[in-house]
């Protein structure tokens, strides 16, 4: 079954949204998949169920994975499940949490919104690194907001996943020769509970309609391009950062 037949995928944030239709993709094309949450343990059972439905294996992991000890209980409930190799990790969890302008920003909403994106996928790749071997890839979710600023009140949002931008390109050549790929992609709109949650329907279609395709994009769109780049068709892809967002933004 599939091109990632009898690998291991690691998933953050694999709950909902992206991060789900991230898991189940990787569970369609063989891989068994660690399904990882923090407060949505409900949409973590269902990921697992509708992988199990696929005849796959999957288990669900909850950790906080800005924190080094959660990181820690994550890697070692991958390993009593499927072993000490770890072919994909996706560091996919992360979020907006709230629109504040400069000077609304405090102490705590800084290292809320720095620590979940960035931190997050610094000290996760730093953990399984060590359980991966050549062909295997690390896919990092960044997003548009890293090229343009993102909209408005999402300065730190933005200025985190310009950091997983940049830590993407410069693990691809710290970790090349060892044979493990990194790459980073950027979605643009994507419809999903982010945009619910923080962007007002009107902002929503008018960005739709200024898009070339003249949509939002959906997360299975997303988790069709991560499935490659964790494939060996994409075996000579690293260090880049891949746009999907319906041709609104060039890079």
């Amino acid at each position: 079954m599939g091109k990632l037949k009898g690998k291991v995928a690691v998933v953050t944030g694999g709950s909902r949204d992206i991060g789900q239709a991230i898991a189940i993709k990787l569970a369609k094309e063989g891989a068994k998949v660690v399904v990882n949450y923090y407060n949505t343990e409900s949409g973590a059972n269902e990921t697992v169920s509708k992988i199990k439905a696929l005849d796959q294996e999957a288990i669900a992991v909850k950790a906080d994975v800005s924190k080094l000890s959660d990181i820690e209980h994550l890697k070692q409930k991958t390993m009593e499940a499927f072993g000490d190799n770890v072919d994909i990790l996706v560091n996919n969890a992360g979020g907006l949490f709230a629109r504040k302008t400069l000077q609304e920003f405090d102490e705590a909403f800084y290292d809320l919104v720095m620590n979940v994106n960035f931190k997050s996928t610094v000290f996760v790749s730093q953990a399984f690194e060590s359980a991966m071997n050549k062909g295997a890839s690390i896919i990092n979710l960044s997003s548009q907001a890293s090229r343009d600023g993102g909209g408005g009140g999402s300065a730190l949002y933005a200025s985190s996943k310009g950091a997983v931008t940049t830590f993407s390109r410069a693990m691809a050549k710290e970790l090349g020769p060892k044979g493990i790929r990194v790459n980073a992609i950027c979605p643009g709109l994507i419809g999903t509970k982010f945009h619910d949650d923080f962007t007002k329907d009107e902002i929503r279609a008018k960005v739709a309609a200024s898009t070339p395709l003249r949509k939002e994009g959906a997360a299975e769109e997303v988790a069709d391009l991560v499935a490659y780049l964790a494939s060996d068709e994409s075996s000579f892809i690293t260090g880049n950062n891949i746009d999907i967002n319906g041709g609104l933004a060039f890079s």
